[in-house]
């Protein structure tokens, strides 16, 4: 039986790369386009996967645990993101009926 490292070695590191930069980029694209702030949320907390599926396999590659440290803590940051977000999404559609980005405008002083 092979230990998990040796099979995420199978596949050439490039492949990890060129699919975390398509899938940060859909998330760039995600944020940058659309206007529903839960869209959004999903869009950010694509790029981070996209990030912690690079260090993982940088870490797994190198053979160094510390990235595989970072994804944990950035996996941490994530989920008090979506917390956090949630609740002023939620917050903001209860005071204007909407969580359009675009009137949000109205929040302005």
């Amino acid at each position: 039986m092979q230990q998990i490292p040796d099979v995420i070695r199978q596949i050439p590191l490039h492949y990890y790369v060129w699919f975390s930069t398509a899938l940060f980029c859909i998330g760039v694209i995600g944020v940058l386009t659309r206007r529903n702030a839960i869209i959004i949320f999903m869009s950010v907390e694509l790029m981070l996967n996209a990030a912690n599926l690079l260090l993982a396999a940088f870490s797994s590659y190198k053979s160094d645990p510390s990235g595989q440290v970072f994804v944990f803590f950035i996996m941490a940051v994530a989920a008090a993101e979506v917390a956090v977000g949630l609740a002023i999404i939620v917050m903001i559609y209860r005071n204007i009926q909407s969580i359009d980005v675009g009137i949000l405008n109205k929040l302005k002083w």
